[in-house]
């Protein structure tokens, strides 16, 4: 039986989980079943790359992925706000009174964003981690003096009030430093892991060692995209787990209480974690040729303006792929018109069934929607 690790007593009084060393050394068996469905996981991974590789625009459609992503890894942790939320703050300037709740959303899409682009040119390493990690807590919504960009100084605890009464207690820091150690070795190691249950057991491992005062769940989730990247399972990291995770929540926890419990129960979570992939590289295709047609069909409508009209409509509308909730001053911005011009470009959208006001009201301040694409991404939301 493969071995994760033990709970230990500590002199302080309560027990804390003790890692072994790791990744177990008699491996972990697969059933066929499992093997099969890490295929079709794959095959899955990769239909998704080659209908990504033909979307026009694609870099405006990744930060909608990143935006889903980022409000559901934030809500598995208790923040109210939507991903919509997270789009109309998009062009407001941080710090300028948002919501508590919108705030940790768009501090995870700077995080997950920065580390997207530096591990371009910068090994998948501990050292990243604890970049994501200040990324994603610095100057953010904390109940906790989260350290940003620090492993943990001492010990810290889930549920409960104080270790004694926790749900789980991690391993103390001095275990947690040789378990990350650990980790970072098994992240670059050359073995016979098939590459999906690796990535499993990166995140779930992680979440074990919980190596932050605070943020280790959403750090941990960023690292599964990331790591499917950093071994070119991904192209185009158009994959998120996040919304597989809120939806299936109460599995989700389960399923990682279990892979450290005594013994350990690795596969029912490697399991879950290879069904997760399947299900969203399914939904994100779906989306992909969704979007592909949607945008097909509504540039066709900006094509039929004629030659004047037409360019600075195709121009807009590029834009709110990355942008699908837009006021006036957006406009302006994008097509260096006057305000007047502006609305005038926002009502041609409008009457193409492009856009749509936000609040039929129409007071000062309107914004517009992108409705049609909007939805393509939240048609799943709670």
């Amino acid at each position: 039986m493969s071995d994760i690790g033990t709970y230990v007593q500590q002199t302080a009084g309560f027990k804390a989980f003790i890692p072994s060393p790791f990744p177990p050394v008699v491996g972990i068996p697969l059933s066929r079943e499992l093997v099969v469905k890490h295929t079709e996981a794959i095959r899955l991974l990769g239909k998704l790359d080659g209908i990504a590789e033909l979307l026009p625009d694609r870099d405006y459609f990744l930060e909608m992925f990143v935006r889903k992503d980022a409000s559901s890894s934030s809500q598995i942790e208790g923040t109210k706000a939507t991903m919509m939320d997270a789009i109309e703050a998009a062009n407001v300037e941080r710090g300028t009174g948002l919501p508590a709740d919108v705030d940790d959303i768009l501090h995870y899409i700077d995080a997950l964003n920065y580390g997207l682009h530096r591990a371009k040119t910068f090994p998948f390493n501990l050292r990243l981690i604890t970049e994501l990690h200040g990324k994603l807590m610095l100057g953010a919504r904390s109940t906790h003096n989260a350290y940003p960009g620090e492993f943990r100084h001492s010990q810290n605890w889930i549920g409960g009030t104080r270790p004694g009464n926790a749900s789980f207690v991690p391993p103390p820091v001095h275990e947690m430093h040789q378990s990350l150690n650990d980790l970072e070795v098994f992240i670059h190691a050359e073995d016979d892991y098939l590459p999906l249950v690796k990535a499993a057991m990166l995140h779930a491992q992680f979440e074990t060692i919980h190596p932050f005062a605070d943020g280790n769940g959403r750090t941990g989730r960023m690292l599964v995209t990331m790591y499917l990247w950093h071994e070119k399972l991904l192209e185009m990291p158009l994959l998120y787990l996040s919304a597989y995770f809120k939806k299936h929540q109460a599995v989700y926890y389960e399923r990682l209480d279990a892979y450290h419990a005594e013994p350990s129960q690795i596969l029912p979570w490697v399991e879950f974690f290879i069904d997760g992939i399947i299900e969203i590289a399914q939904s994100a295709i779906h989306t992909c040729q969704q979007v592909t047609r949607l945008r097909e069909a509504d540039m066709r409508k900006a094509q039929g303006l004629g030659k004047v009209a037409a360019p600075t409509v195709i121009n807009v509308v590029r834009q709110l792929y990355s942008l699908p909730t837009v006021g006036v001053a957006d406009i302006v911005k994008w097509t260096g018109f006057s305000r007047p011009g502006a609305y005038k470009v926002i009502n041609r959208l409008i009457e193409l069934d492009i856009l749509k006001p936000r609040d039929e009201a129409g007071t000062y301040g309107q914004k517009y929607v992108y409705d049609r694409y909007v939805s393509l991404f939240t048609a799943d939301d709670d």
